[in-house]
């Protein structure tokens, strides 16, 4: 049996939050609530400009995988860009094809809807999701001169 990867659809909006509560759970953190991550994620999958995608080992397997996907149009390749945001597979399930099958998935997805750029961040401490992204064709820049994420965290607009 093969992995299957699928498009979650509204009625699965608790498993796409339980698996995102658990990566949030995997940083030692527990803010956003359960409740936000749900909230979000039921406001997420009605929206054009996101694909929340699911993954299970096998056909007879509950999701053990989840990938959050972003859309905009990016005026400097006139074309959409897909943002991979999320990528997290619970630990039982690592190693298992789960995740390549979520990033393969996720680039269909992008070329389906005439994306010319897909990036993403991962921390440089994750040895394996590096790889994993490079084996899938992924670059990374590292030359002096050459861009790279940057990110201002703006204050909360409720104070």
């Amino acid at each position: 049996m093969s992995v299957r990867v699928w498009r979650a659809e509204p009625h699965e909006a608790e498993t796409v939050a339980r698996l995102l509560v658990a990566f949030r759970d995997s940083f030692g953190r527990d803010w956003p609530s359960d409740n936000a991550f749900l909230a979000g994620v039921e406001k997420l999958i009605l929206n054009v400009d996101t694909d929340l995608l699911l993954a299970a080992p096998n056909d007879d397997s509950p999701p053990t995988g989840v990938c959050q996907l972003r859309f905009r149009f990016g005026i400097w390749h006139a074309a959409t860009d897909c943002w991979l945001e999320d990528l997290y597979v619970e630990p039982a399930s690592r190693r298992t094809g789960v995740a390549k099958a979520l990033v393969e998935f996720a680039v269909q997805q992008a070329q389906a809807r005439g994306c010319r750029r897909m990036e993403l961040d991962v921390s440089d401490v994750n040895e394996p999701a590096i790889a994993l992204y490079q084996s899938l064709g992924f670059g990374y820049k590292s030359e002096p001169n050459k861009d790279f994420l940057m990110r201002l965290t703006l204050p909360d607009s409720q104070d």
